[in-house]
């Protein structure tokens, strides 16, 4: 058997176009493609996939998922950069919400928490220190 390669992640939001606009605003990604249907969209991230379905698409397709709880997530998406207040910046003046402000941890790293447009949390954290 192969070897299995973690290739998406697929994010279940209202508004698939509104979602890519935000992400390019806030964290400066661009837009891969976006199905002409506007149910579906991926941004250019790298090897792994972020992507966004509709609420529409997926009921359409059988499944009835939930909707985002910023007061309790159960996951994050995480963005490393080397300057984590100004991405915060950023982010905040495209609409996000701040949930933690910019923080040196004591491994080494610096993160901060804001949700996105739908209520997802996203982390923006420089990378982690060298492990002695």
């Amino acid at each position: 058997m192969d070897a299995l390669k973690f290739r998406y992640t697929i994010l279940y939001v209202e508004n698939v176009r509104d979602t890519l606009d935000f992400y390019k605003a806030a964290f400066g990604l661009e837009q891969a493609m976006l199905h002409e249907s506007g149910d579906y969209g991926e941004l250019d991230t790298g090897g792994t996939t972020l992507s966004f379905s509709s609420f529409k698409l997926m009921e359409e397709l059988g499944k009835s998922p939930g909707k985002v709880n910023a007061n309790s997530p159960s996951f994050e998406i995480a963005f490393e950069t080397n300057d984590v207040a100004s991405a915060v910046a950023r982010a905040l003046d495209a609409g996000a919400v701040l949930v933690q402000d910019t923080e040196a941890m004591p491994w080494g790293q610096t993160i901060a928490y804001v949700t996105d447009n739908n209520g997802f949390l996203v982390e923006l954290c420089s990378p982690m220190a060298a492990q002695p």
